[in-house]
């Protein structure tokens, strides 16, 4: 089926216009997670990616994390074998989303991301493509992995990872791929400082309980 003239102009906007004509929705009118999905075309994946990494920069009750970087290992995988559209599972597709709740979702998030929109353009295209597009799947995979572990203070960096890849994947630019690269060379540092804080916390259990 040829794409309507409403999704070829859905190509030029900007992911927070898009999300905003989500929000004020009619909640009558109630639109499906593939409705929304299909509205982004070719760049959903970079939409959807961003969405649940801005969830997971949001403050959470403890384990929330574990459940929302679970739709990232979902779609990251997908990106890193090169699979054309999202696939998502029919009971989530299905599912309808009112502007009320997208609106408590992101509504917080919209004007930072409208802030940083002002500096995205595709630039350094050169690091997007069937090879580019792999490895920043491949690289978001890890960093979902890593999201979804219960480490104190380590799933924020991973989180803002995947949000700049994401923007990055959505507007092909190429400093926001950098940028993201960048994060995940951060992201891993806290990792090994976190896992060396635990190693040497249980060797002093250890120790104070002569073991």
């Amino acid at each position: 089926m040829p794409p309507s003239a409403n999704a070829i102009a859905d190509r030029k906007k900007s992911l927070s216009a898009i999300l905003r004509e989500l929000i004020a929705i009619d909640n009558d009118k109630a639109v499906t997670i593939g409705e929304i999905t299909d509205r982004f075309g070719r760049r959903s994946f970079g939409a959807l990616m961003f969405v649940f990494a801005a969830l997971n920069c949001l403050p959470l009750p403890p384990g929330g994390t574990s459940v929302l970087g679970l739709p990232l290992l979902l779609l990251a995988p997908q990106v890193a074998i090169g699979i054309g559209a999202p696939w998502l599972p029919r009971k989530f597709r299905d599912r309808r989303v009112k502007g009320t709740d997208l609106d408590k979702a992101f509504g917080k998030v919209l004007p930072r991301l409208e802030s940083a929109e002002k500096f995205c353009r595709p630039r350094l295209t050169f690091l997007f493509g069937p090879v580019g597009d792999r490895i920043i799947g491949l690289v978001c995979t890890l960093l979902a992995m890593v999201l979804i572990l219960p480490i104190p203070l380590g799933n924020f960096a991973p989180a803002i990872a995947i949000g700049l890849f994401s923007l990055a994947l959505f507007n092909r630019d190429g400093v926001l791929a950098l940028t993201g690269y960048a994060f995940t060379a951060f992201s891993a540092g806290l990792l090994v400082v976190s896992a060396g804080a635990v190693t040497l916390a249980i060797q002093k259990l250890l120790h104070f309980f002569g073991a």
